[in-house]
Order: C-alpha cells, then sequence, then structure tokens
C-alpha cells in the first residue's frame, strides 16, 4: 500500500466556447463536475479553480461512502497522497528561511545528536537530494522494516525515527546526488530532519507554519473520516475503507503523503505556490528555489515535476498523489498565474481518469 508516484501526463485541452465568469464571484461548477463523474466510476470528485491568482471556482459532487447517500461538499476533507511532499519541501523552505537547517546539511550532520548508525555512503545525502529523490533513498523499504512501521507503536516522531534507523545503517540504492528513484522513504527522513532541528513533530510544525498562516482551518493528517460515521468521504479500493487502522500508510512516512484538507483549503496552499496569496507564505526566491528542477532527466524539482505546456505559455508545475484509497493531482502555470486542483475519494486508474478529465476541463474552460 506504499504511495506511487504516477507519471507525469500531458493533458488534452478540448475547445470549449463559453465566457468566464468575473473573478468577484467563485462559480460553483458542481454540475458540470457531476457530467465527468458520470462518466467514470468514482464515487465522488472536487475541483477548484485559480485564474489571476484568485479562485474562481469550485465544486464537488458524488457521494462520501459507497453504500451511503451522503452527497460531499466543497468543504470536505480529501486525502491528498503525495502531493504532500510539496508541503514538505514548503516547510523545509521556511526552517532554511529560519536558520535552523540548510538545504546542504546532510543526514550525517543532523542526526549526529540522535546517536543514528549511518552508513558511511549515506552520510553525505543532503536535504535538497533528498526532497529532489536524488538522495540515494529506495524507492520500497524492506518488508521487514515496512511490517514494523505498520505497527505504529509510538508517537509518530518516533516512528519516523524508527523509519531512519532502520533505513540509513544501509548502504544507499546509489551514491546521493549521482541518481534518481522516486522515493517516500527519502521524503520522511527529510521530514525527521525537520523535526530533529525544530525539535516539533512535523504535523505540528506543517500546522504552525502553513496551516494557519495560509488560513487552511480544514487541514489535518490521514485518512479524514471518523470509524464507523459518515462526517467526511471515505477512501476506496474500490470498496470503502475503514479510516483507522488501515484507512492509511504509517505515519512514519507523513513528510511523503499524509495531508488532508478542503478543496478550498488546497486552493489557498496553490495561490502560495502562485505567490498571489494574502500571506505571502514564500519570497519569490523560494518559489524560484522550489521550482527549480534538480534532476534533469526526470524533470523533478522541490516536490513538483515540472513540463512546458502550451497552455501554461511555459513551464507548468504538477504534482499527483494517492494511497491506493485517493486520488489527487495539482497542476500550477505561473507564467499565467493559473492553477487547479481536483481529487477523487478513490484510487487507481479509473480516478487517474476522472481526475485527468476534470484537469482537462478545467483548462479548456478557464484558459480558452
Amino acid at each position: 500500500m506504499s504511495i506511487r508516484g504516477l507519471a507525469l501526463w500531458t493533458v488534452l485541452i478540448p475547445f470549449v466556447a463559453t465566457s468566464v465568469p468575473a473573478h468577484a464571484e467563485i462559480e460553483d461548477v458542481s454540475s458540470e463536475l457531476k457530467t465527468i463523474l458520470d462518466e467514470h466510476d468514482v464515487p465522488a470528485l472536487a475541483v477548484a479553480v485559480i485564474v489571476d491568482g484568485e479562485v474562481v471556482a469550485t465544486g464537488a459532487t458524488g457521494i462520501r461512502k459507497r453504500g451511503d447517500d451522503t452527497p460531499v461538499t466543497v468543504d470536505d476533507k480529501w486525502h491528498l497522497g503525495s502531493c504532500t511532499k510539496a508541503f514538505t519541501t514548503t516547510l523545509a523552505a521556511l526552517l532554511v528561511r529560519d536558520g535552523l537547517i540548510e538545504w546542504d546539511s546532510t543526514v550525517g550532520e543532523v542526526f549526529a545528536r540522535e546517536r543514528v548508525q549511518i552508513h558511511p555512503d549515506f552520510r553525505s545525502a543532503t536535504l535538497r537530494q533528498l526532497l529532489s529523490n536524488t538522495g540515494g533513498c529506495p524507492q520500497d523499504l524492506t518488508k521487514k522494516l515496512w511490517g514494523e512501521l505498520w505497527q505504529n507503536r509510538g508517537t509518530p516522531r518516533v516512528q519516523r525515527m524508527q523509519l531512519v534507523r532502520g533505513l540509513l545503517k544501509f548502504a544507499p540504492e546509489y551514491t546521493p546526488g549521482a541518481g534518481h528513484v522516486y522515493s517516500n522513504a527519502g521524503f520522511s527522513v527529510a521530514g525527521a530532519m525537520l523535526e530533529t532541528v525544530a525539535n516539533e513533530p512535523y504535523e505540528t510544525l506543517v500546522r504552525q507554519r502553513i496551516f494557519e498562516p495560509l488560513g487552511m482551518t480544514a487541514g489535518g493528517f490521514r485518512a479524514p473520516a471518523t470509524k464507523n460515521r459518515v462526517d467526511q468521504p471515505y477512501g476506496h479500493a474500490p470498496d470503502p475503507v475503514d479510516p483507522e487502522p488501515k484507512g492509511d500508510n504509517p505515519r512514519a512516512i507523513a513528510p511523503a503523503g499524509a495531508i488532508h484538507c478542503s478543496i478550498t483549503d488546497w486552493a489557498r496552499f496553490a495561490q502560495a505556490h502562485l505567490g498571489s496569496d494574502k500571506s505571502k507564505l514564500l519570497t519569490p526566491e523560494e518559489r524560484t528555489f522550489l521550482h527549480t528542477v534538480v534532476d534533469e532527466d526526470e524533470n523533478y524539482a522541490l516536490g513538483w515535476y515540472r513540463a512546458r505546456r502550451r497552455w501554461a505559455n511555459g513551464d507548468a508545475l504538477n504534482h499527483n498523489g494517492s494511497n491506493t484509497m485517493w486520488y489527487s493531482t495539482i497542476w500550477l502555470a505561473p507564467e499565467r498565474n493559473f492553477a487547479v486542483v481536483v481529487t477523487s475519494n478513490c484510487g487507481g486508474d479509473v480516478a487517474f481518469q476522472a481526475c485527468d478529465a476534470v484537469v482537462a476541463w478545467s483548462i479548456g474552460r478557464y484558459l480558452e
């Protein structure tokens, strides 16, 4: 049930001749979303669209849980999977700004005070390398370590140090900085580095440094619903999965993919990466650094894929995420001050296709 990074795809944009509403009002596009939902076998979909830096449209359609007719709303909470990675890199930028850590800080330096046994070839892996999938970490943990993490023993911070100790004592998969492997473990080790220098749990740091400044009041971690209640959407695979204990991956890998929030909250985060948020969370220089490709072969920056798109008038930024029970995707077009975020409470290829269709419709509708 580990989170997988899906390949960056090309969005096909149909020609749509329609007028765009004034930016002063947020358009409810739930009925348009329902048309797409009817073409795909997913329980629900949600979307938010940003034009000229402002949210111009939101929508949600479908049901929270198969077997129950409770409808979803735009205020519901959705699991973002690996789209969490951009939150982790954003947190890193803020702690670098505060002087608590540097992008070139190594695991050997940061974990020295924790008395972690680190293989000599792993000691040089830097924060920036880990957050760009170039830090030498493998795609999959060993079955033994993965099984131990599933026990969820101790606080989330203790569990992340369990991952650090269980991984870094072995040789890296490749020399840090000399390869690229999409790795949830790498982001989790980086999250543990941030916890160590700030002496606060990752979850607390994200709440204080990102959720609160951006007004993300629905932001949280892991599957959002309460077991035996339909108070929030359930993940599906394809049947509904109870939020605990199997509704998400082990807490140790939260920095790689455990955040949930409302679709409007996620739009606020997208605005922060366009520089149009009222809080001005990131400086222009910090956004440029986070969006700059580290590995040219993979076009991966820091928590973002980057690729040229005609509709973006240049480079677009993208990430997607799934813990196999949810699916989410975000696209930014910085040159056009545009973004779209889409999510579904279902995993698998059918959810990818449904969300892809929503992205294509949004681009065709608002960037015609």
